[in-house]
């Protein structure tokens, strides 16, 4: 099975993640031809259904960037749904106690490791020995952002299985007392989102980011994260038109 993002990982190299909220193969496919090594569709606060995820799969598949889509909430249907559809990954929101890890990493491993259900109707045509390979190659990434989640997140990352944790730094916040945002800056939120990181790696799992910039994904690579989303393809595309239209009009 091709997965870019553990090949990324294993020659000890931080990876750029891409997202996407605008429910269009084509705008799929124009972001895959980007030199990312992972792509997310986001299913929680974009625009995308199951129905629209899978034709976004499926125009994207030549790219050969990893395939994830983050699931709007800790439900396993969905989070297998996508799996079988040929998503080689699951970015999971709000996973608050080790319960809910182990909730959402069981419903993306087959038994012995998990409770996921066979019938991978269109992976096991994409993927090659798909059964056999899947546990070992689908990636779970929980999302740490809230509070409670900082304070329990050693138990989260013992979690036997969970590939990963990633940060959601605007919810994060909120919880935190402050205002919505990414790039966080020195305080009380980038030092809460340093610590998820330093357990996250000491437990000898990968440490993921939502980021807004390019300068601020090298800081956070910098500081050690193994994984870092550049923004999303609304912000991108409306940053570019805002830019170009107010230069005529200037």
């Amino acid at each position: 099975m091709q997965n870019r993002l553990r090949d990324t990982w294993n020659a000890g190299k931080p990876a750029l993640n891409g997202w996407l909220g605008i429910p269009s193969s084509f705008s799929a496919e124009l972001m895959s031809m980007q030199d990312f090594d992972s792509i997310t569709i986001d299913l929680q606060h974009g625009l995308v259904d199951y129905t629209a995820a899978v034709p976004m799969m499926q125009a994207m598949a030549a790219s050969g960037a990893t395939i994830l889509c983050r699931v709007p909430w800790l439900e396993p249907g969905i989070i297998q749904k996508l799996l079988d559809a040929g998503a080689m990954g699951i970015i999971c929101p709000m996973v608050n106690t080790r319960a809910d890890a182990e909730a959402f990493v069981g419903a993306t491993r087959y038994a012995p490791d998990g409770y996921r259900s066979s019938g991978p109707v269109r992976a096991g045509v994409i993927h090659a020995d798909y059964h056999n390979q899947a546990n070992a190659q689908i990636v779970s990434m929980a999302m740490v952002e809230t509070e409670q989640a900082v304070n329990n997140v050693a138990e989260i990352c013992a979690t036997p299985g969970l590939t990963g944790i990633y940060v959601g730094p605007s919810d994060l916040s909120i919880t935190m007392g402050e205002q919505p945002g990414l790039d966080r800056k020195p305080g009380k939120v980038y030092d809460a989102i340093q610590h998820v990181r330093e357990v996250a790696q000491a437990a000898g799992i990968k440490a993921g980011l939502h980021c807004m910039t390019p300068d601020y994904i090298r800081q956070m690579f910098a500081t050690g994260f193994d994984f870092a989303t550049l923004s999303n393809d609304v912000r991108l595309l409306t940053a570019v038109v805002s830019a170009q239209v107010a230069e005529v009009r200037a």
